[in-house]
């Protein structure tokens, strides 16, 4: 797919969870090489979205497709080779804690392998090779044999980044990347998972609470509020006011 390209597309998309309506009727398009904040209070539909996009859940109604895949309609092998175009950052990291480093970053290749791996030398020393180089650039090639429970809550996000990378992914959903890191941390890694998104022309959708991170790291924040879009523009035009609207109480569409 070429620049400028639709990576993520949305046409009313709706899901409910009994009364609760998560998606009211989104539109969204997303191009290549976009890194794109979702922002909103919880519940306002963010995650759930999210979610949608490598089919781990299901529309009630409305179209998505993904890399020119209707993730709707697919299934079986169609489904399960789209999501290893589409790397995934977790909130909680999703590491084997009793693992190394190295095994834990080199999961992210398992989608290009056949059968079962029991340590690290039974995986191929190309994959190898290539899962160090994502930890030197995540700044944890020096932790690679150290058991991935033993490090702190950054140094594992930045586990999981390397982990995401190793996947050749040309999309990144990331739910709440930074959301169980202090500030400082925080920012850290936000910016570093940017700057590999950017530098190997990766497209990213990431949802966050944090305005001021979208202000400073993203290039386009939609806004979300009771399931339904209340704002989509470049962040080049907002400011930490206006993104805190979507926030207050009286459910308004932000001006």
């Amino acid at each position: 797919m070429t620049a400028g390209q639709p990576i993520v597309e949305t046409r009313g998309l709706v899901k409910a969870f009994g009364d609760v309506i998560a998606c009211g009727g989104v539109d969204l398009t997303v191009r290549r090489g976009e890194t794109v904040a979702l922002l909103g209070p919880s519940g306002s539909g963010k995650s759930t979205l999210l979610r949608h996009l490598n089919g781990l859940t299901r529309p009630d109604s409305g179209e998505v497709r993904v890399l020119g895949v209707d993730v709707v309609a697919a299934r079986g092998a169609e489904l399960r080779a789209l999501r290893r175009r589409v790397g995934v950052v977790f909130q909680q990291f999703n590491l084997v804690g009793r693992l190394t480093v190295m095994e834990n970053v080199l999961c992210g290749a398992l989608g290009r392998v056949r059968g079962p791996r029991y340590g690290v030398v039974t995986w191929p020393r190309s994959l190898r090779a290539e899962a160090l180089e994502h930890l030197d650039r995540v700044g944890l090639a020096d932790r690679a044999y150290q058991r991935a429970g033993s490090l702190s809550g950054g140094q594992q996000q930045r586990v999981a980044i390397a982990r995401a990378l190793l996947q050749r992914p040309e999309l990144v959903l990331a739910d709440e990347p930074v959301a169980s890191l202090d500030p400082e941390t925080a920012a850290s890694v936000m910016g570093l998972l940017v700057q590999v998104c950017r530098e190997d022309g990766l497209t990213m959708v990431c949802t966050l609470h944090q305005i001021e991170l979208a202000l400073q790291w993203t290039r386009r924040v939609v806004g979300l509020r009771l399931g339904e879009v209340r704002l989509d523009e470049p962040t080049e035009l907002l400011d930490t006011v206006r993104l805190r609207g979507l926030y207050l109480s009286d459910p308004v569409t932000v001006p």
